[in-house]
């Protein structure tokens, strides 16, 4: 049966969520690696492998979702809470060029004063002294920013695209089933919210990535669902430029005393996951290795198992990091796992144009 489910596929057709599910069931991921890197390869066929040379800024870590699974937010009165000032801002960015970056990623908790003339200010402020690519704002941020402003989803989505920015990370997906964020993020934006911001993002020109993270209380019908409700939205729309899927990191998180995860997702479930992505995700160009999470060897093996894409440089992760998992490579790093692996590096901005 599941030879029979990855022939269909490596023969251009694309399998149901059933199909997905039952694919799981095996336990030969040296089957479901083969049959996703061909896949894979039959979407860019000059062996390179991407990567981005960019920075995570977290412009503050106030938040008030109080997400279970994450280690990374603070009140507003916690002593070690922040809003970077705009200065300390361009340091980063000024950093980031230095070492050839050519986009920001900036994203951070639901600040509740922090409306859409702060990121407006900001983003015109960034644009007006730097050349350089704005990856930010998920959509539960934007969704947020809509909300504390009075406005709706697409004047905001407006008014930030006219102040500089050029594309959305596809964070705070989590997964996209109702009875999960119900338990890990009952405070954010619905699955719904979410996949109406990336629509109208699309239909105005802005590109997005998509993500998942697994490994939780999801369960493998949902983890199925999540993907397919993301293929369904690149049906329809084609706007997104790549999809991440990471697992949970559990450490200092509330999700970790409150139920029986206390270790990370392994790398037999990573590449398992990251391998159906790619067979059920035929209408996705670029799946990224999570390296951040799975630290590099991980992240090198997953060229095999679908990904084409090593991703960021990662020169400041904050959030990963507050949940005890530490990991960093820099683009000589990065290069040489890709050459090492049997492919060519090849450095790309986020619409994976080639940059030479």
């Amino acid at each position: 049966m599941i030879e029979t489910i990855l022939e269909k596929a490596l023969a251009g057709y694309r399998i149901n969520p059933k199909e997905a599910l039952d694919l799981f069931s095996t336990t030969d991921i040296l089957l479901l690696g083969n049959v996703a890197s061909r896949l894979a390869r039959k979407k860019r066929t000059d062996k390179t492998i991407t990567y981005i040379v960019d920075r995570n800024i977290n412009y503050t870590n106030v938040c008030v979702t109080d997400c279970s699974f994450c280690a990374f937010y603070r009140k507003e009165s916690d002593n070690d809470s922040y809003v970077l000032p705009f200065e300390t801002i361009a340091q980063k960015i000024e950093e980031t060029v230095e070492a050839g970056g050519n986009q920001i990623l900036l994203q951070g908790g639901h600040h509740q004063n922090l409306k859409i003339d702060y990121f407006e200010d900001l983003f015109q402020k960034i644009k007006n002294r730097f050349g350089i690519q704005l990856h930010a704002l998920s959509p539960s941020e934007i969704i947020h920013t809509s909300r504390i402003s009075k406005i709706s989803l697409d004047e905001t989505l407006i008014r930030l695209k006219k102040a500089g920015l050029d594309s959305i990370p596809g964070g705070g997906a989590e997964i996209l089933v109702e009875r999960v964020r119900k338990i890990i993020s009952p405070k954010k934006s619905t699955s719904d919210e979410w996949l109406e911001v990336m629509e109208h993002a699309h239909g105005m020109g802005i590109p997005t990535t998509a993500t998942m993270m697994f490994g939780h209380v999801e369960t493998l019908e949902e983890r199925i669902e999540h993907l397919a409700r993301l293929r369904e939205l690149q049906d329809k729309t084609q706007g997104f430029t790549a999809f991440i899927a990471w697992g949970f990191q559990p450490g200092n998180t509330q999700l970790q005393g409150d139920t029986n995860i206390k270790t990370s997702v392994t790398g037999f479930e990573y590449l398992k996951t990251l391998a159906i992505s790619r067979i059920f995700l035929d209408n996705f160009n670029n799946l990224q290795s999570s390296w951040v999470t799975q630290g590099p060897k991980i992240g090198q093996v997953s060229l095999y198992y679908g990904a084409n894409d090593m991703g960021s440089t990662m020169m400041e992760e904050n959030v990963v990091a507050a949940a005890g998992t530490v990991y960093s490579m820099d683009e000589e790093e990065i290069r040489r796992l890709i050459t090492d692996s049997g492919f060519v590096p090849q450095r790309r901005n986020m619409k994976y144009e080639y940059i030479h």
